[in-house]
């Protein structure tokens, strides 16, 4: 958060808070003002780029715009170029889901940039484990971090997802979740959204690293929920693909992880894709007693008039 509040203060946001201001050109009156070009200076606003309540602001305007823009732009991707049509005849596939996990997600949004906001802010204060140069630690750091940092999510992940399916939670906070199959939609759930920010307080991270693999988790959170099974494919004995978040979702006990399937392997509660577990075989049932599909699942091209 902090990289993206230096890109977009000089850029933005300095200008929207002297826009907001009774008098623009006032001069910031402690020492970050005297750090700001001088071409930067005429349009300072009254509240300092170090200003807390500022930076609330910033940060919550941030997230909401960017969680909105990556989860229309990636599940739209997704919908139109992944997911198969097909499964909207499934039995479980509601009537006007789409737009009920549109909703769904848009509402959902607020409340997880609100839960996050206190790990975000400490971060821009210079509490967390931040630097900037990549000298500071070294090469092997940096490519250790990025491993330390998807093992600690994929870990801490696994246990809350797993504490989300108890069932003296289950109703009151995974359970709306679980009303959906085979579409893409937002799923970063406050609890488990907290490893995603919670590890730079632990562990040294370069900035742009974090930012690059913050936003990477959340474009991955949207994909693995497009309801693929495609199987077979060597990789799938070590990442948490869709075919495996789709089988979490038809058994709800089974392939809790985020990006790997260590986890769930040695905790036991992995299942593997396979072909004959896809949902798509109960879709083509429906769309065949409608006679839409012919025995081999294509659909029927119907006369033009009819």
């Amino acid at each position: 958060m902090d990289v993206a509040l230096e890109l977009l203060d000089p850029f933005m946001l300095d200008k929207a808070y002297a826009s907001f201001s009774h008098n623009p050109h006032i001069s910031v009156s402690n020492s970050s003002y005297s750090t700001l070009p001088v071409a930067d200076r005429a349009i300072a606003p009254s509240w300092p780029r170090d200003n807390i309540y500022r930076q609330i602001i910033s940060i919550l305007c941030i997230t909401q715009f960017g969680a909105t823009s990556l989860y229309f732009v990636f599940s739209a991707l997704s919908y139109y170029f992944v997911f198969d049509r097909r499964l909207e005849y499934h039995p479980r596939f509601l009537q006007n889901q789409v737009r009920q996990e549109i909703r769904s997600s848009l509402w959902a949004l607020p409340f997880i940039n609100l839960f996050t906001l206190p790990l975000f802010l400490a971060e821009v204060r210079g509490k967390s484990l931040l630097y900037a140069d990549v000298s500071d630690h070294g090469w092997p750091w940096l490519v250790f971090s990025s491993i330390a940092y998807m093992a600690f999510n994929d870990f801490s992940i696994y246990w809350i997802h797993r504490l989300e399916h108890h069932p003296s939670v289950y109703k009151y906070i995974h359970k709306p979740h679980h009303k959906w199959i085979g579409k893409p939609r937002l799923i970063s759930l406050p609890p488990r959204s907290l490893p995603f920010s919670l590890f730079v307080f632990i562990c040294p991270m370069q900035r742009y690293l974090y930012m690059v693999l913050f936003i990477a988790v959340q474009i991955w959170t949207i994909l693995i929920h497009d309801g693929d099974m495609i199987t077979g494919h060597w990789t799938e004995k070590f990442i948490n693909s869709p075919a495996h978040h789709t089988l979490h979702h038809m058994y709800f006990t089974v392939n809790y992880g985020q990006y790997f399937t260590w986890a769930d392997t040695f905790f036991g509660s992995h299942r593997a894709p396979q072909p004959a577990l896809d949902p798509l075989h109960d879709a083509l049932k429906v769309m065949r007693a409608k006679g839409l599909v012919d025995e081999q699942g294509h659909v029927i091209q119907k006369p033009k008039g009819e």
